[in-house]
């Protein structure tokens, strides 16, 4: 099966349709590094958003990027992976005018008002102001290939098409050539991801393409002025001389601009947020955690800087937290549906005995039978706790390369890095507060329970009414009426971080449940 076709934009009906009422609605001829000049000028003038969804590089990579567009250079972006440099790159098309009048059938996207090809003029010349013309969605005007291996010259500029020859045209007629993705980007913004890993042969290709702007096929030299902004990533540690990028290459770009990971915690929370796509809600000091998280092991000596940690790392792990959460609501649910018809049966009797039930404080769904003192509850709300995150030591430890010393002990590295990222979340969002309530309640021999299946009833039962709750679930960004399992949630960070700060125990038992109770 193959994927379906790009929808392609359709034009306003108020565009000129020909070349004579292009002329007489005052259309002027720009070069592609022109019009990306000025439209950027223009959004600054506005005040207009320039890169939308890029995040943490405002003050120091776009700033390099605005430059090299107003200087017209093209630019290669430097930075390990997940640096969002594929994503910067394709920002840059938003730039180009929304429409831009081509002749129609031109694989080379030819300008009416500046034709190319010796066919293409001569059409001009013999219709003149009656030519038709359409019209290019900038959406179309960007090109990307990603370097392998397998990439050829005839890939990126073009080859000989045997069947022209055949049909009885000459090695030098322009028409016998199949173009590549290039000069088919022309009048555009051509990207090469991972430009080092191309074979030298092939960069050597692209040498005319930057400095001369013609192209070569099969040792023919056709002169085509093509008119694009070349775009390039690579790694830092490729693109050197010593690595896998040649000499005259590397002084064909006008810029080099080094990309890197967010500088701030701030910045790491604000790609998470715009990035994961999360199917169940994750509260503000979980994904702090996550961010922290991320940051922790960027920075360890026990993972392999030079491979970097992706921002994806992040974003998969709040995207893993909140379907673990879903997973638990999902689990509960019918035992849930267990409980609420055991409790009804319970309520029945109770009423026929003249016994009365209570109705708990924190929402709908929680009830208590005196009688029976059985926890009755309806559906789980889907709410990401900070004792979920275990599950991404072990699911994303992939993303993670680590020093060679560091054989088998990956999950244990990450373990030990997520607990601190844990413990900072807390110092940060809970200094200072009484929370003695909490430690008071295992202060005789009492436990409390949690887990990855423990309902957010359960464990609001355990807990009841507790000094200092309502300013912590304040801080924790969770309001002043939270839901049973956001409240849940901000319950059990508390006891967490109580534990890493060594004011509570903890236990793992066999069934996986958590339990904390006093130290000693």
């Amino acid at each position: 099966m193959t994927a379906p076709n790009q929808a392609i934009p359709v034009p306003p009906a108020d565009l000129p349709g020909t070349l004579g009422a292009l002329r007489a609605a005052g259309h002027r001829y720009r070069t592609v590094k022109q019009e990306l000049r000025d439209n950027l000028l223009a959004r600054m003038r506005t005040g207009q958003e320039r890169f939308p969804g890029i995040v943490g590089y405002e003050d120091t990579v776009l700033p390099e990027v605005e430059r090299a567009l107003l200087a017209g250079h093209d630019m290669v972006l430097l930075g390990e992976r997940g640096q969002g440099k594929t994503r910067l790159i394709r920002s840059l098309g938003a730039l180009l005018d929304e429409w831009t009048p081509v002749l129609p059938g031109s694989v080379l996207n030819e300008h009416p008002l500046h034709p190319l090809t010796p066919a293409s003029r001569a059409l001009v010349a013999e219709a003149g102001d009656d030519l038709p013309i359409g019209w290019l969605h900038r959406s179309m005007r960007y090109g990307e290939k990603l370097a392998t291996p397998d990439t050829s010259v005839g890939d990126l500029i073009g080859d000989v098409d045997p069947i022209r020859l055949a049909e009885g045209r000459t090695l030098g007629d322009p028409e016998t050539i199949h173009f590549g993705l290039v000069p088919r980007t022309n009048r555009g913004i051509f990207a090469v991801n991972e430009l080092p890993d191309l074979a030298e042969r092939i960069q050597v290709a692209l040498l005319n393409v930057l400095e001369e702007r013609d192209i070569q096929v099969r040792g023919y030299q056709l002169r085509l002025p093509l008119d694009l902004l070349l775009v390039a990533s690579a790694n830092p540690e490729d693109y050197t001389n010593r690595g896998r990028i040649i000499t005259p290459l590397k002084d064909r770009f006008g810029a080099e601009i080094r990309t890197h990971y967010p500088v701030e915690l701030g910045m790491e929370l604000a790609l998470i947020r715009q990035e994961a796509d999360l199917v169940a809600e994750v509260p503000e000091h979980v994904l702090e955690v996550l961010a922290r998280f991320a940051r922790a092991v960027r920075e360890s000596p026990s993972v392999d800087p030079r491979s970097g940690v992706s921002a994806r790392f992040a974003i998969a792990a709040a995207e893993t937290v909140a379907a673990t959460a879903l997973r638990r609501a999902g689990l509960l649910a019918a035992s849930a549906g267990a409980g609420a018809a055991a409790g009804a049966a319970a309520a029945g009797a109770a009423s026929a005995d003249g016994g009365s039930g209570e109705v708990l404080s924190g929402g709908p769904y929680t009830t208590e039978s005196v009688n029976k003192g059985t926890l009755l509850t309806g559906p789980e709300e889907p709410v990401a706790r900070v004792g979920d995150a275990v599950s991404v030591t072990s699911t994303l430890r992939g993303k993670v390369e680590f020093e060679s010393g560091e054989e088998g002990r990956e999950t244990e590295i990450l373990a030990h890095l997520l607990r601190t990222a844990t413990a900072e979340t807390f110092r940060a969002r809970l200094a200072g507060l009484d929370l003695s309530g909490f430690t008071a309640l295992v202060a005789e021999g009492g436990l409390i329970e949690t887990g990855e299946l423990v309902p957010s009833a359960e464990l609001l039962r355990q807990v009841g009414t507790v000094p200092g709750l309502a300013k912590a679930l304040d801080r924790l960004g969770l309001g002043d009426a939270p839901s049973p399992a956001q409240a849940a949630a901000g319950i059990e960070f508390v006891l967490e971080g109580l534990h890493l700060t060594r004011r509570l125990g903890k236990d793992v038992t066999e069934s996986g449940r958590t339990v904390y109770g006093g130290r000693g």
